[in-house]
């Protein structure tokens, strides 16, 4: 196997470890032995543990900051930033079926008592801030927008799809275009 055909190996395994047990919980002896190398292996490629789990979380975040710039980049001309952040809304609930993507977001967050964590989770958040602020649109209306991802989070998280029962349901609920179009800086003053 090429080095770089095992990179991509170890962090697909790594990938699932660490959103199935988070930084502290993951153990690289696990990594190590289903992709069947030693640990030391392991170690060479990556550094630390800590440096493997920072990749995957950046690279977690970047999955939806790049889909949802992507998304509001192939608009048609004359579409304005509510039509951005529609596309968006649509790309991001795809994105949250990859499971281990959105896991590995949450246990980013989960981790966010180490300062090395923290401020890796804060420049990609600040990424994804930024893909959305594309769109043009307001502080408030791009707030708004985030803390209804942050719930569609939850709602992945818990499963709640599979859940038959009013607050999985309303999780569910799909969003419209033009939900955010009452959420301005000028209205929610």
């Amino acid at each position: 196997m090429t080095r770089e055909a095992r990179r991509a190996q170890l962090l697909a395994i790594a990938a699932r470890e660490f959103a199935a047990h988070g930084l502290h919980g993951a153990s690289v002896e696990a990594v190590a032995r289903e992709a069947g190398i030693t640990q030391a292996y392991v170690f060479r490629m990556f550094g630390t543990k800590k440096a493997l789990f920072l990749e995957l979380v950046g690279a977690a975040f970047d999955r939806f900051s790049d889909g949802m710039r992507d998304a509001a980049a192939a608009l048609p001309d004359g579409s304005d930033g509510l039509d951005a952040l529609s596309r968006m809304g649509a790309r991001y609930d795809e994105l949250l079926a990859d499971r281990t993507t959105l896991l590995l977001q949450l246990q980013g967050f989960a981790a966010c008592g180490d300062d090395e964590v923290r401020d890796v989770v804060r420049s990609r958040f600040a990424r994804l801030w930024d893909a959305v602020a594309t769109t043009g649109l307001d502080d408030v209306t791009l707030k708004s927008f985030l803390a209804f991802g942050m719930l569609l989070n939850s709602g992945a998280a818990l499963a709640a799809a599979d859940v038959d029962e009013p607050w999985a349901r309303g999780i569910r609920t799909r969003i419209r275009p033009g939900l955010f179009e009452h959420v301005t800086t000028a209205t929610n003053r």
